[in-house]
């Protein structure tokens, strides 16, 4: 039953990983790879299955047949006794209640297997009752200034972090500051560790070791919703919620129709909900699927620009969009957050060639943190490989 449960869940985890990404599987003629590697995981279930489900029916068998021989043994005995011994009603009473015997065992047989499922079922329930709660929302006694973080100064210290206990280390001691109204860009190449850095920032995963501070405030000593609540992020793939537009926004209801608007504005929303008949109460589907990919990162860019972010954070908000709306939002982060501590995780290089600093990172590791024109300049710079590799792919996709 254990085995069963198991790989049933790798099972249902499979097929929905394939339906949800059913257009890039085409795309990539991927079809009969994962149909092969869905049979397969359908024979690992079956085996187990298999296993359960005839052994529960040799045990009901079994249990009928020995029924089945006493009843008869008895019936056949009673048959052979002389008509004084006992009356026919006492006989026909006994076997009735043979045969309900019989019955009962049988349910009890399979009484006892679904309580076997229960019993698995349990069992991970007690697993997740087990997993250590995150910190509190907040933290009444040691909360922040109203106004955290008016100086937007960053400063990490020796952090290590992992994901799990057993796990290794996946940011290696990184120390670094950021100055108000830097803009730092981090590069590194896939799983050097920059998108745990910038989860390291929001408390999404707790420290193994060392510290954040944000304006001589230690975000782990604070509850979650103060540093979540006041940075700000553009993802790398934005989500918005059923409802409507001002709804994603402005959820708590905070801020007046004309802020709204004048934030949409710009974040060049203005005309493409202008053209909406319900203006700021259209509707939203779930996920934000009926807008596309660039305007949910504006609208992720407008609640920024609605709470004053004074720290804002870029996880690799540009790899999804086309340049032109690239452009566009780089000009807005230019002027809207002039004065404001911008963190950017880009694969495209251009878009921090003109930041004030560069985080050059590898295997969770800082390896450089200069400004970029110095890092271009030296020879051997990871920057600086990292520069021409995008350019020489660059050229090679054009031609």
């Amino acid at each position: 039953m254990r085995i069963n449960g198991t790989t049933k869940s790798a099972l249902a985890s499979h097929l929905g990983e394939s339906i949800s990404g059913a257009i890039t599987i085409r795309a990539f003629e991927g079809e009969d790879h994962f149909f092969a590697k869905n049979l397969d995981l359908v024979d690992k279930n079956a085996s187990p299955y298999f296993c359960n489900f005839a052994a529960t029916e040799w045990l009901i068998q079994h249990i009928e047949i020995m029924s089945a021989i006493v009843l008869s043994s008895s019936a056949f005995v009673m048959a052979l006794l002389p008509q004084e011994t006992s009356s026919p009603g006492f006989v026909g009473m006994a076997l009735s209640y043979g045969l309900s015997l019989n019955t009962s065992f049988v349910s009890f047989t399979q009484s006892q297997c679904n309580l076997g499922n229960q019993i698995i079922s349990v069992e991970r329930v007690s697993q997740y009752m087990d997993i250590p709660s995150e910190a509190a929302e907040v933290i009444e006694d040691n909360r922040p200034l109203p106004d955290w973080p008016q100086n937007a100064y960053v400063e990490i210290r020796h952090l290590k972090i992992r994901y799990r206990i057993d796990a290794p280390l996946v940011l290696h001691g990184i120390t670094c500051n950021f100055e108000r109204g830097d803009k730092i860009g981090i590069v590194g190449r896939t799983g050097s560790g920059k998108t745990t850095l910038i989860g390291a920032l929001f408390r999404l995963v707790e420290p193994d070791e060392g510290k954040i501070i944000i304006d001589s405030v230690d975000i782990s000593m604070i509850g979650l919703h103060d540093p979540q609540s006041r940075l700000g992020i553009i993802p790398q793939d934005p989500t918005l919620f059923q409802g409507t537009i001002r709804y994603n926004l402005d959820p708590l209801g905070q801020f007046s129709d004309e802020k709204i608007w004048e934030v949409l504005a710009k974040c060049q929303l203005l005309e493409a909900v202008q053209e909406k008949e319900q203006g700021l109460d259209s509707h939203v589907v779930e996920s934000g699927s009926n807008w596309s990919m660039g305007q949910r990162q504006l609208f992720c860019l407008g609640c920024a620009l609605l709470r004053r972010c004074r720290i804002l954070l870029l996880d690799e908000a540009t790899t999804s969009i086309d340049n032109a709306t690239d452009v566009l939002l780089q000009k807005t982060i230019r002027t809207e957050f002039k004065y404001c501590t911008i963190i950017t995780v880009a694969h495209r290089i251009p878009t921090v060639m003109h930041w004030d600093m560069v985080l050059a990172m590898s295997d969770g590791k800082v390896v450089e943190f200069d400004k970029p024109t110095k890092l271009m300049e030296t020879e051997g710079s990871l920057f600086r490989e990292l520069v021409k590799k995008y350019w020489s792919y660059t050229s090679s996709t054009n031609i």
